[in-house]
This record gives C-alpha cells, sequence and structure tokens, in this order.
C-alpha cells in the first residue's frame, strides 16, 4: 500500500488548507455534534429500557444489592445523557454570541465525560443482568471485560494512535 500524497495527510490531521480560524471552530464544532448525534439515540434507548424495569412483574423479586446497583446504573444513564446533550443545549442559549471556541473546548470535555459515564452505565447494567440471570461469580467478570473493552476502544486506542496518522 502506498503512503497518502501529502496534501491528503494535511486535510485529515489538521485544519483544512487555507482554513481562517473560524471555518476550522465552525468545522470542529459541526463534527462534534454530529459525532454526538450517533451516540445519543443508543445512550436513549439504554435509558428508557432502565425506565420501564421497576415496571416489570419480576422487579419486585430484586435483591436490595439488585436495587441499588439498579439505580446507581440508571443514575450513571441519566449522567452521560446529560453530558452528552449539554453541547446541543449549550449551542442552543449561546448561539450567535460569538463565543464556539470556548463553546467547542467546554463541549468536547462534556462530551468526554458523557462517554466515560456511558462506559461506567453500560458495564454496570452488563453486570446487573448478568448477575440476575447467572449470579455474581459470572456478573464480575462479564462486567469487566465490559468495562475493559468499551475503555480500550473509546480511550485507549485514540490516545495510543493519536499523533502517528501516517499508515
Amino acid at each position: 500500500m502506498t503512503d497518502p500524497k501529502p496534501k491528503e495527510r494535511d486535510q485529515t490531521s489538521g485544519p483544512e488548507p487555507d482554513e481562517s480560524p473560524k471555518e476550522r471552530v465552525d468545522r470542529e464544532l459541526i463534527e462534534l455534534l454530529n459525532g454526538l448525534r450517533v451516540i445519543l439515540p443508543g445512550v436513549q434507548v439504554l435509558l428508557a429500557f432502565l425506565l420501564t424495569v421497576p415496571f416489570s412483574s419480576g422487579f419486585g423479586k430484586a435483591t436490595s444489592t439488585d436495587r441499588i446497583l439498579y439505580f446507581v446504573t440508571v443514575l450513571l444513564t441519566v449522567a452521560a445523557t446529560g453530558a452528552l446533550t449539554m453541547p446541543a443545549a449549550y449551542h442552543r442559549i449561546r448561539f450567535r454570541q460569538g463565543d464556539k471556541e470556548r463553546m467547542l473546548h467546554i463541549s468536547n470535555a462534556f462530551a468526554i465525560v458523557g462517554l466515560v459515564l456511558l462506559t461506567l452505565a453500560m458495564s454496570s447494567v452488563v453486570f446487573l443482568i448478568t448477575n440476575v440471570l447467572y449470579g455474581i461469580a459470572a456478573a464480575v467478570p462479564v462486567a469487566l471485560v465490559c468495562l475493559a473493552v468499551l475503555g480500550f476502544s473509546w480511550f485507549a486506542v485514540p490516545l495510543i494512535w493519536s499523533g502517528d496518522d501516517t499508515d
């Protein structure tokens, strides 16, 4: 496989050629909001699923530990939803007030926090379901694998390969 042309590499690794700082911030904000549009439906489905659980007939048989873990999972999911929707709310409230660069930095930080919370929420729900179905002996390793896979793919991979896009 041949290396991409230098011009192509420049277009994918930083500011676009002849792009002003304002255009860069606008593009990066659009990219962030588009990325969040991909994530949010899944988070919303998880939250909707969790909100129906207490109303199911079997929930009354849940142990106090299961109830606590369920509540923690709901709180993590709500927090993830809040953090991941914050950029859209910030954009609507601060629209046309000339602080898009600050909006981009704050929104990016909230998106990362939202992904951390989502990682914990998804691992927690996997733990809860596995514990109910197969017991704690199965729930602990399954949830840890889930946490490791999400943590590695969502955080470690981007951090490990952050500056080397030359292949």
